[in-house]
């Protein structure tokens, strides 16, 4: 597996001690700029027609609310090589995850996510106690020269006052979320300028008889 997108200060045990400590990690400089400014180049590509209004809920239950998040996603399959290499780097991750905290991990799915101005995603949960396979959530963000008036921060609050900030964190390129799915609200603030990232999940598969449980 090619892991030389990966930064050479990358170290896999930083996320693995930070998520068995407390849950959540966010650290920066995770892929080398060269791969980011490449990714962010093919999110940037994809005429914003061709993406889907994203919504809440999974399969069946799934539904567009404007009220709650205004964001057009497109799925990411390994249809590029920038996608391959960062689909298999997320891989090497669920793998070293696996080893590290025994999560039972089974696969990852993500989409490229593109905030127009003003658009936002109000708080929540990625996934409901007992009633989801989400496991951990991340965030890739690829927006350059990113300043604080712009706004459209990533606030993450705390897993049991979760009135509590833990922490406004700008959309820097480059900056990468982790964090459990089930304990963790987020919320994606209002900015001034068109934001994106890549959001994606390492998932369960919570079926029985070995069958993956369906995705996006």
């Amino acid at each position: 597996m090619d892991l030389s997108i990966m930064s050479e200060d990358t170290s896999f045990d930083t996320i693995v001690q930070a998520i068995r400590s407390q849950g959540w990690c966010i650290v920066d400089g995770f892929f080398k700029q060269e791969f980011i400014d490449a990714l962010a180049q093919d999110a940037k590509s994809i005429n914003p027609d061709q993406m889907k209004q994203a919504g809440i809920g999974r399969s069946s239950d799934h539904q567009v609310a404007l009220n709650a998040r205004r964001d057009r996603i497109q799925w990411i399959e390994p249809d590029s090589p920038v996608r391959k290499q960062f689909l298999e780097a997320m891989e090497a991750l669920r793998v070293a995850l696996n080893r590290k905290l025994i999560l039972g991990l089974w696969d990852y799915e993500a989409h490229f996510a593109r905030y127009e101005g003003g658009a936002f995603y109000e708080k929540h949960v990625d996934a409901f106690q007992g009633r989801s396979n989400r496991v951990l959530s991340t965030v890739l963000y690829l927006n350059d020269e990113w300043e604080e008036r712009a706004g459209g921060e990533f606030v993450l609050y705390d897993e049991h006052q979760q009135e509590l900030e833990i922490g406004r964190y700008m959309p820097s390129k480059g900056r990468f979320a982790i964090f459990l799915s089930e304990a963790f609200p987020h919320e994606v603030l209002p900015a001034a300028k068109t934001r994106y990232s890549v959001a994606g999940w390492f998932r369960i598969n919570s079926n029985a008889g070995g069958r993956l449980d369906p995705n996006q």
